[in-house]
């Protein structure tokens, strides 16, 4: 059977490739997906619970339940503190799906998107199933953090460059763009006339006192920006597959029109969960304490290995450390550590080719389980220092 040449060009990402090889171990601590072990609020599993009990969970509109999408632009108002009205809104199935629709919704064969390393690897895979091509700017090294300047987004465009996409606060970093380099962002995009994707999924997740900047403040960015959020990390609701995106009426329109022809609708249990969310102002600050209970250990235990290098996450449940004092490659050292100690990580190069002396390391499990991590980590490189 004949499949596809575009699809021939995907590949599975080593993310995975390492959550399944840490499978065959029993006793492994598995520090690779960004899957919380935490439960959703009570009143969010309930609304869904009702919703299935009653027999409400058949197809909604393409674009989701009315309540929802108005239960959206609510959140909107209070979030971004932009009016935005339901028709400019899709309820999705995750994240993920808002950011293929738009991409698909916007890319012709052989236009550019300027995408920020480290990155989501899932951008490039999805613009290139769309046709086009990534274009990636390197924004990060442990000194500076996350960081670019507007000459560098400059270089990055020609005459095929479409879009930017920003993922602040960043996977894999854990760190946020400034309000300074936001503000560049917008400009180059309103100079070049370019669409804005960005991906504000860890808004929520954001540390020691800090706001959450978007794009989205600036006038530049108003009338060509498309924002993509989800519930998944918000009330830790990774499987339950529900995400929205907001912007243009007419790239929302056409994203709808594309919704039929993938999924229908998103899971309409867990759209009657986001209507009890945003609608009852469900509390996940808990959340957000627990994560940060276990940044602070994590931060604190991995600045005392001498051979890392970490910069404290100001946001999400990730850490991005620096290996280069090990001498090792990123998946060199994410298969030896997975296979001397037992403790699976993402190699960096997962996130561009410029890191690969990085690894990433979710802390979505609780501190007593980081601690027995990094007791491995200890064991592992005093076995390394033995070698040598």
């Amino acid at each position: 059977m004949k499949v596809s040449k575009r699809i021939t060009r995907i590949e599975p990402s080593l993310t995975r490739k390492m959550f399944n090889l840490a499978q065959n171990f029993d006793d492994v601590i598995d520090l690779t997906l960004g899957d919380p072990d935490m439960a959703p609020p009570e009143e969010l599993r309930r609304a869904a619970s009702r919703a299935m009990e009653e027999n409400r969970i058949h197809y909604s509109a393409n674009a989701g339940l009315p309540q929802a999408r108005q239960a959206v632009s609510k959140k909107i108002a209070e979030v971004w503190g932009q009016e935005c009205p339901p028709e400019n809104i899709a309820i999705t199935v995750g994240g993920m799906e808002a950011l293929f629709l738009s991409l698909y919704c916007m890319i012709d064969e052989g236009d550019e998107v300027i995408v920020f390393a480290p990155y989501y690897i899932n951008y490039l895979q999805m613009i290139e199933l769309c046709g086009g091509k990534p274009v990636v700017v390197n924004a990060y090294d442990t000194e500076k953090g996350l960081y670019v300047r507007r000459e560098e987004i400059e270089a990055a465009v020609t005459d095929r460059t479409i879009a930017v996409i920003v993922n602040s606060p960043n996977n894999p970093t854990g760190d946020v763009f400034s309000r300074e380099i936001l503000r560049d962002i917008a400009a180059v995009a309103q100079a070049h006339d370019l669409a804005i994707i960005s991906d504000e999924v860890y808004r929520t997740l954001i540390y020691d006192g800090r706001a959450h900047e978007s794009v989205l403040q600036f006038p530049e960015a108003a009338g060509r920006t498309l924002v993509v959020d989800s519930m998944s990390k918000e009330y830790s609701m990774t499987g339950w597959r529900i995400g929205f995106a907001f912007g243009p009426g007419e790239i929302i329109a056409n994203m709808v029109k594309m919704q039929e022809n993938v999924a229908a609708c998103a899971n309409v249990a867990s759209q009657y969960a986001l209507v009890e969310a945003y609608g009852g102002k469900v509390q996940n600050q808990f959340i957000v304490d627990e994560f940060r209970k276990r940044r602070d250990y994590l931060y604190g235990a991995m600045s005392e290995i001498k051979w890392l290098r970490v910069q404290k996450p100001k946001a999400t449940f990730y850490m991005f450390a620096d290996i280069s004092k090990t001498g090792y490659r990123s998946e060199e050292f994410a298969y030896k550590l997975l296979e001397d100690v037992h403790v699976a990580v993402v190699p960096g190069v997962v996130y561009g080719q410029a890191y690969d002396s990085y690894i990433r390391v979710a802390f979505t499990r609780k501190v007593e389980t980081l601690e027995k991590a990094v007791e491995r980590f200890h064991t592992f490189f005093c076995n390394l220092e033995k070698g040598r």
